[in-house]
């Protein structure tokens, strides 16, 4: 099982070479870093400049699984090798978690790249207190963003067209998920619905990170990440074989 892993692990490294639409929103992330940057400075408001890079950065990670997930079924169903796939004898999720994870560490490079677009364009060095919690956090949001795509992934293999749900899950989680503004923000019966969705918790942790001050709770709150992540993981898992089966019963799989 490990060795398949990395096998579709290296497909699709050398896919991403062939088709980088795959990482498209580390190209549109500029540009909006340069619109958060110039709402909150034009605000007077420099002590949120960190919080709007960090925003920007984790508004492209979920973009780009969300599209990675979608992308590789429809590129899969319209080649006509969605069949071929399923009928191999390897796990479909496995192949599919592993091609996914490829591309979401990769997305986790929009960090990097909206803190260097804030400090080219307006001069502003985003300082980390606490580098080895962030480090941290930002693996445990990965394990926790591949488990979550894994759900979104079976979905897309039952749905006739991916792109619809694709539109329609980016910007209500970035609302729900704090990356636009903390969650103690929203309105006090939608804080709940928040805290099911790792992004809140990623999102806080990460903000306190770049606070002088330690961040209170955070092996509990990591442990939470990782807990959803792992619900994230059984859910996907569980979806995948019960569609699967029922799409191969139907012989629907072409067209779901």
């Amino acid at each position: 099982m490990t060795g398949l892993f990395w096998a579709a692990v290296r497909f699709q490294a050398q896919s991403l070479r062939r088709s980088p639409e795959y990482l498209m929103s580390l190209v549109t992330i500029p540009a909006l870093t340069i619109a958060f940057l110039a709402i909150v400075r034009n605000s007077g408001r420099d002590d949120l400049v960190p919080y709007a890079v960090l925003g920007a950065a984790l508004m492209t990670v979920w973009a780009t699984a969300l599209y990675v997930c979608g992308e590789l079924i429809e590129s899969e169903r319209y080649g006509g090798t969605l069949e071929g796939l399923l009928a191999a004898p390897a796990p479909f999720s496995v192949l599919i978690i592993a091609r996914i994870s490829l591309v979401t560490v990769v997305s986790f490079l929009g960090l990097a790249e909206s803190g260097l677009i804030a400090w080219l364009l307006f001069g502003v060095t985003i300082p980390v207190p606490h580098p080895g919690l962030l480090l941290l956090t930002l693996l445990c949001t990965a394990f926790a963003m591949v488990g979550t795509s894994s759900i979104m992934s079976a979905l897309f293999v039952l749905a006739r067209s991916a792109r619809i749900f694709q539109n329609s899950l980016s910007y209500p989680f970035y609302l729900l998920g704090g990356l636009v503004v903390p969650v103690a923000l929203l309105p006090g019966w939608l804080q709940p619905v928040s805290r099911v969705i790792f992004l809140s918790w990623t999102a806080d942790l990460l903000r306190d990170c770049l606070r002088v001050e330690s961040p209170a709770d955070a092996v509990p709150r990591l442990a939470v990440i990782v807990g959803l992540g792992v619900l994230a993981f059984a859910a996907g898992l569980t979806m995948s074989r019960a569609i699967l089966r029922r799409i191969r019963q139907n012989g629907s799989v072409g067209y779901a």
